[in-house]
């Protein structure tokens, strides 16, 4: 039992290192270690972006001659193969002569799975996994859908008042919210990859899709737009930002005007199709193969009617002002057709609710 608070103690340590690095490590998980010898730290590391040195090597390699005899807690894995830009990390732990590694948990990539463990305890060095395994899946949760389904992790992310509206019946939204809660909603963006909208958001909005965040970045900002209606003139085309500007359309999207958009240093994405508009299955599955683990949905409405019917989504993120639009004719958060029964509602599961300034944020898986 002792060890097992041990153990958890130091775990925690690691976890909070990884998280340092959250939104930057794409398509790489977040990962920590913590070197630690007869009771006290000896050196620390985690992941800090693609191509950077992974946690343990780092943490290792601080460590250097003290390693030796020592416990290393690493909050994923070790990996073991040799399909990436730095060497496996399972041959360093085995050379550097920990006598004990505690790990959280067991790398879901195919290339790993369980690999790395073995040719450590081969060596003959202690292995104990487990410790704080929810934690470090759930820090890693993009990353796990990522390995497992070669799919991002998608989450809605939606603004609306207390009876679920988004919008006045003129389009009036700015803001629904509270700044507490913008400020919250430009963290999210910070954190995820990709942020996702529809061109009507586009069209009413104008958006800039970016963080402004002190010390952000701005994710890859994508547009739905089926019929390419993007004015030249919008944010996303000819405003200034490090993050590239993805527009998916069809292949029957105006040919003179993916060239414009081309010409502008816009990305322009033919998508397939599904019922008319862009097969959100597809798009998926493409962003995944460009590295983006994690994708924030912004709306407008129809978008996350459509994400939910699509079955991409895993994450809603709810912010809800305290104020009541009182009437039909008012945006829903959430558009398309009801379901005729209430077998047929989206439920969430794992819910956390907060106050965030005036509003609330309610957050919930979909599965």
């Amino acid at each position: 039992m002792k060890q097992q608070l041990i153990d958890e103690k130091y775990m925690r340590m690691a976890l909070a290192l990884a998280a340092k690095a959250r939104g930057r490590t794409s398509p790489n998980p977040m990962v920590g270690a913590v070197v630690v010898k007869s009771g006290k730290v000896v050196s620390r590391g985690y992941h800090t972006k693609a191509g950077a040195p992974h946690a343990e090597a780092l943490a290792l390699a601080r460590a250097g001659e003290k390693a030796k005899g020592a416990t290393l807690y690493v909050t994923l894995e070790p990996c073991s193969h040799t399909n990436k830009r730095t060497p496996p990390c399972a041959p360093l732990v085995v050379k550097s002569g920990v006598k004990r590694v505690v790990v959280a948990m067991v790398d879901p990539n195919p290339q790993v799975s369980g690999d790395g463990i073995r040719t450590i305890r081969k060596a003959g060095i202690e292995v104990a996994t487990g410790v704080r395994e929810q934690e470090a899946k759930h820090l890693n949760e993009a990353y796990v859908k990522q390995v497992t389904k070669r799919m991002p992790f998608v989450t809605l992310k939606i603004a609306q008042t207390l009876d679920g509206r988004t919008a006045t019946a003129s389009g009036e939204s700015k803001w629904i919210t509270g700044e507490e809660a913008r400020k919250e909603g430009r963290r999210l963006r910070d954190i995820n990859d990709a942020i996702l909208v529809g061109i009507n958001t586009v069209l009413k909005d104008d958006p800039s899709l970016t963080t402004r965040v002190p010390g952000g970045r701005d994710p890859v900002r994508i547009i739905l737009d089926s019929r390419l209606r993007i004015p030249m003139t919008a944010k996303v085309v000819r405003g200034r930002s490090t993050a590239p500007t993805i527009v998916v359309t069809l292949a029957s999207a105006p040919e003179a005007k993916i060239r414009k958009l081309q010409e502008a240093g816009v990305e322009v994405l033919v998508c397939r199709s599904q019922e008319g508009r862009v097969d959100l299955r597809h798009l998926m599955k493409t962003l995944a193969g460009r590295g983006i683990l994690s994708v924030l949905v912004e709306g407008g409405s129809e978008v996350h009617a459509s994400a939910l019917k699509a079955g991409i989504a895993d994450k809603v993120a709810l912010f809800i002002a305290p104020l009541f639009m009182a009437g039909r004719d008012a945006l829903p958060s959430i558009g398309g057709v009801s379901p005729l029964r209430l077998r047929g509602a989206v439920a969430l599961h794992g819910m956390i609710v907060r106050w965030v300034g005036r509003d609330i944020q309610v957050e919930g898986y979909l599965r």
